[in-house]
């Protein structure tokens, strides 16, 4: 059956959709500029980064002002006349001390750098997801189409034997299990399309892209890709530098660290200092001050955030160790099923496909001519079916396993 028909067939309860086909490079591009939830958690960089500006931002200097609000001698309201009215004002600025601005600073930088490791931890989720989903597509697609090929043949022969079975020509038996064998193979081919619909879903959401169904079109280069190369020991070294979650929990240690070194600081008092006019008020007209004022640190010198903060420090520490020990675990489970997978696939000769495929259609052709039975046929349609099926499934495996040490990574070592 052409391949254009068989895809007719299965978008037709799509037609509303735009049926496109996309490669690869194609979905990740879109992705990377219309995912809402990528772009939602960018946002947050902005954020932190409007937090350092905050963070660089001085007091602001305090100015108050006061006058009588009623001179009962002159009978004036708010007098403020030289001669005979009072006021006064003063200025006041809060200077902070033991370098909590800068520490403040440190932190607010840490902050951004967190931040930022969160991004790229999404990023690599999502594109793990993505291009999983990719390649889930790809051979569900495959699977749908070899099932639609069988269908194909079976309708003409159930066509065919209905009308030999009105002549009288083979037994209603055969044609049952005929037509049993066609109903068998179309409600396993519905279940692999909802598989496949569900897959489709997911990518579009990733993509945000609601109004196309996609055809996955794979690069023959990426579905063998040499894994030979590979070096356990590299990959994990290469996890431990580009694993953004492992980057998050360094930066979790640097900011508590950054924290304690604050709270330490912030137990040394600020100091405010000032100046004051006050026009007949005090014990000689025209009187001027400098006010300067401290807190005593007496009772309250931060002890508890400092503890705190030194508890977040050791915490961090464990979180760090645990985190590493995590991504090392990753890389080494992810390498061991991809090198499971690829040898399994090294026991499969790759023209068995075409071999398989060739077999079918001359087992068919001598069914037709009464060479064999419909016994035999129908075993030999099963066994096509499943070991269609199962190389699909291997070759599946075989590129959600290199996805798998793709994120395991935290970079594109296998593409």
């Amino acid at each position: 059956m052409p391949v254009a028909l068989v895809w007719a067939a299965i978008f037709n309860a799509n037609a509303q959709q735009d049926t496109v086909t996309i490669t690869l490079s194609q979905a990740e591009q879109q992705f990377t500029s219309k995912n809402l939830q990528l772009l939602a958690e960018k946002y947050n960089i902005d954020i932190a980064r409007a937090g350092e500006i905050q963070a660089r931002l001085y007091n602001n200097p305090n100015f108050q002002v006061s006058s009588a609000l009623y001179n009962q001698e002159q009978k004036k309201w708010l007098d403020v006349s030289n001669n005979t009215g009072q006021y006064s004002f003063g200025i006041q600025q809060l200077i902070t001390l033991a370098g909590k601005r800068n520490k403040q600073i440190q932190l607010a930088q840490t902050n951004t750098r967190q931040a930022e490791n969160s991004f790229f931890d999404l990023l690599r989720t999502l594109r793990y997801t993505l291009r999983s989903g990719f390649y889930n597509i790809y051979f569900l697609q495959h699977s749908v189409k070899a099932y639609a090929a069988q269908i194909a043949t079976l309708e003409r022969l159930d066509a065919a034997y209905s009308d030999l079975q009105t002549k009288g020509v083979v037994t209603l038996k055969d044609l049952v299990r005929i037509r049993s064998l066609l109903y068998s193979l179309k409600a396993e081919q519905t279940g692999l399309q909802n598989q496949l619909n569900d897959a489709e879903a997911d990518l579009r959401l990733l993509m945000q892209n609601n109004k196309s169904w996609y055809v996955a079109q794979a690069d023959s280069s990426l579905l063998n890709t040499n894994i030979d190369r590979l070096n356990l020991q590299q990959l994990t070294d290469s996890a431990i530098a580009n694993r953004y979650d492992l980057k998050q929990a360094a930066t979790a240690l640097q900011y508590n660290q950054q924290n304690y070194s604050l709270q330490k600081a912030l137990r040394v008092p600020d100091l405010s200092l000032g100046a004051e006019f006050d026009k007949r008020g005090s014990y000689i007209n025209n009187a001027s001050f400098l006010n300067a004022a401290i807190d005593l640190p007496f009772f309250n010198r931060n002890q508890g955030n400092i503890k705190a903060a030194k508890l977040g420090i050791e915490q961090s520490k464990l979180q760090l160790e645990l985190q590493q020990s995590i991504v090392e675990n990753d890389v080494q489970k992810a390498y061991a099923h991809l090198l499971t997978t690829q040898q399994m696939l090294k026991n499969i000769d790759p023209a068995f496909r075409n071999q398989f495929q060739q077999l079918m259609d001359g087992v068919t052709e001598n069914f037709l001519k009464r060479n064999i039975s419909l016994l035999d046929f129908t075993d030999f349609v099963e066994s096509y079916k499943n070991n269609v099926l199962q190389l699909n499934q291997l070759q599946n495996d075989r590129m959600q396993a290199i996805e798998a040490l793709n994120f395991s990574v935290g970079k594109t070592i296998v593409d």
